[in-house]
């Protein structure tokens, strides 16, 4: 019996980052514990019962066959699995029902904003607002490329949500090729009846050199909701804003000026 107790203690503890962090979320004293693991020593009444509501197990199944014992815990972590992944997904629903309708900003966009790791150029970057199953998504593709050369300096692509909460429409995506940063979005909504430019904030950094956090102003054009992908994409890249390749508006939008008596940056409402 104390050699499928310490077996079974030790796979349960498995599932944990260390024996450590077990003895203190159990508040038993690390060398005692250890004794039951080397299986020197059986718990006490009282703490056995402490163990046993910690893993989730019965005293029975703990001092059973290992093999068996394995076997149970393996069908009981499954429901535990899914009950830890629907915990982020609650805050998320959430957020989703206090967020208004999207359907007047579904579609295409370039994306302008200075880039983090290139001082002084400018990314234009193509992306989209889609709806599915009455949930508002984003998507963005970077493709960079030398303003001089045009050779190819490689490509990102993020995945996210949008979500139309107290007049602010906000943006969070995810780099999906090394799943290596998050950024966030804010941005002022339009209510003028053609849709034409939004305008706002946004943190992140670079994706691959520094990785220094930052924050920039950033504006969407809208393209419309029907476009040719391919044609956009050839216009996507990292440039030069002295060449005269942008709307003069939507350089000045984008301008990361803080002002003499500002301590932050921040974006006036256009």
């Amino acid at each position: 019996m104390p050699d499928e107790l310490r077996q079974n203690l030790a796979l349960l503890c498995s599932y944990h980052p260390s024996i450590a962090e077990v003895c203190r979320k159990l508040d038993l004293n690390r060398q005692q514990f250890n004794k039951y693991l080397a299986g020197t020593s059986h718990p006490s009444r009282r703490n056995m019962r402490r163990i046993c509501d910690f893993f989730g197990v019965s005293e029975s199944e703990l001092l059973m066959e290992p093999q068996l014992f394995e076997n149970i815990v393996s069908l009981k972590r499954k429901p535990m699995g899914q009950e830890k992944l629907s915990e982020p997904l609650r805050h998320l629903e959430l957020i989703y029902k206090r967020s208004q309708a999207l359907e007047k900003y579904i579609g295409y966009y370039f994306r302008y904003f200075y880039s983090f790791s290139n001082p002084g150029k400018i990314i234009r970057s193509l992306a989209s607002i889609h709806k599915e199953s009455e949930r508002f998504y984003w998507s963005n593709i970077e493709l960079l490329r030398d303003p001089e050369t045009g050779q190819s300096q490689g490509m990102n692509k993020y995945k996210g949500a949008v979500f139309y909460l107290a007049d602010r429409i906000y943006i969070v995506e995810y780099e999906t090729i090394e799943l290596g940063s998050i950024t966030q979005a804010t941005l002022y909504p339009s209510h003028r009846s053609r849709l034409d430019t939004l305008v706002g904030i946004q943190t992140g950094g670079p994706t691959r050199r520094g990785r220094k956090p930052g924050a920039s102003k950033v504006a969407l054009e809208y393209l419309g909701r029907e476009i040719n992908v391919r044609q956009a994409l050839k216009r996507t890249g990292l440039f030069d804003p002295r060449e005269g390749l942008f709307r003069p508006d939507i350089l000045s939008l984008i301008e990361n000026n803080i002002g003499p008596s500002s301590f932050v940056l921040d974006v006036e409402e256009p």
